[in-house]
């Protein structure tokens, strides 16, 4: 499944999302939650996850130094979990602590993810991609 659109929503008292209706589905077999790369936490299928991590070590020799941290970066700021009933997923501390994560926030669509934002910060950082897609596209087509 592809993930697309923006959605505003609220964390409850027990840091709980609850997961866009249309998305539901395609997660009812697990979700991987993980740090982002950027300040926001990132929700995956198990097997999207897995090709993810995978692709990403697939230019490393798997005993070099890079390898073992990128391994350790995904093993480590990951967690394996499941929608509730209700179709909510809870946030652990050390991913709300990464993301910055207040009641307020934002549920983005990134392809192969979705991703959670702070409602500020996705404003903030959505205003600058913005502008960098505009350079980005500029120069398509353009050899350094």
């Amino acid at each position: 499944m592809i993930f697309r659109g923006t959605f505003d929503y609220s964390l409850d008292a027990k840091n709980r999302l609850t997961v866009p209706a249309r998305f539901r589905a395609a997660l009812s077999e697990g979700v991987v939650l993980a740090k982002g790369l950027e300040r926001c936490v990132a929700l995956w299928t198990p097997k999207a996850y897995d090709e993810y991590t995978q692709s990403s070590l697939a230019g490393f020799h798997p005993l070099s130094p890079e390898a073992q941290k990128l391994k350790r970066f995904f093993a480590a700021n990951s967690l394996d979990t499941d929608l509730d009933a209700a179709g909510r997923v809870m946030v652990p501390p050390f991913l709300l602590e990464h993301a910055g994560l207040s009641k307020e926030v934002v549920v983005t669509g990134s392809g192969d993810a979705l991703e959670i934002w702070d409602r500020k910060t996705w404003a903030n950082y959505n205003d600058a991609l913005a502008s960098d897609v505009s350079d980005i596209t500029a120069s398509l087509g353009h050899t350094a």
